[in-house]
């Protein structure tokens, strides 16, 4: 876990945390521009409880750092656009005055005063920042580690259940062959019940034929008993 000295040295460990920006709002409020996207020198001082002589010192000895992240310093014609926007804004809140530059201003991003918090020493408002920065750094890491022991879990089990799967590979094996055998028997069972089926239907052609020819000859028989009646009766 990185130390508030090592964030103070650190422009690598300052750039990892410039998205941390809602940390501001959880130490003390930050006041904006109307524009609810800025905020003046003197606004940075009044949030850090220091002077602005000391925020123009901080950001003289990193303006490259606080210019890449969002810092901006107006002269010109920039300079009274921005006026100009800042007061019909201004209006628009029903208050009749806006502090205005007389030759340029600097203006900070959220992310920009967050970068001040993370290089100013002499103010406890930055010191309490930092502090919150490092436990939410230290919360995330705990969160990270959880993770990665229930990620090794997962792939523990998974890996026991790759094993059972090996020591069922050739169970399944011997049942698919002894599944194949059987469906081997079943065939060969059901050609006996056809050729079964074939014979008996030709045996009941067969009864059927025979109760034909002994009907007949009962018939004849019959016929016969007759003729042999009649003759005997005229005798």
């Amino acid at each position: 876990m990185p130390t508030e000295v090592a964030l103070l040295e650190s422009r690598a460990l300052r750039v990892e945390q410039m998205g941390r920006v809602d940390i501001l709002d959880k130490v003390k409020s930050l006041v904006m521009l109307p524009d609810g996207i800025h905020v003046r020198t003197e606004g940075v001082a009044r949030y850090f409880e220091v002077s602005t002589a000391s925020v123009r010192r901080l950001t003289d000895r990193h303006q490259e750092e606080f210019a890449e992240n969002g810092m901006r310093l107006l002269r010109g014609a920039d300079l009274r656009s921005f006026h100009s926007d800042m007061m019909s804004l201004w209006k628009g809140e029903g208050v009749e005055s806006y502090p205005q530059a007389a030759t340029q201003l600097r203006l900070f991003t959220r992310r920009t005063v967050l970068n001040v918090a993370m290089l100013l020493r002499d103010s406890d408002i930055a010191r309490c920042v930092r502090t919150y920065l490092l436990d939410a750094e230290d919360s995330l890491r705990a969160r990270y580690d959880s993770l990665d022991l229930r990620v090794t879990r997962i792939e523990s089990c998974l890996a026991d259940v790759g094993s059972a799967l090996q020591e069922l590979g050739p169970v399944l094996g011997r049942m698919s062959e002894r599944l194949d055998s059987l469906d081997r028997k079943v065939e060969a069972m059901q050609q006996v019940v056809g050729a079964m089926s074939v014979r008996l239907s030709d045996l009941a052609q067969d009864i059927v034929r025979m109760d034909a020819r002994f009907d007949a000859r009962m018939d004849a028989f019959a016929h016969q008993m007759k003729d042999l009646r009649r003759r005997t009766g005229r005798r």
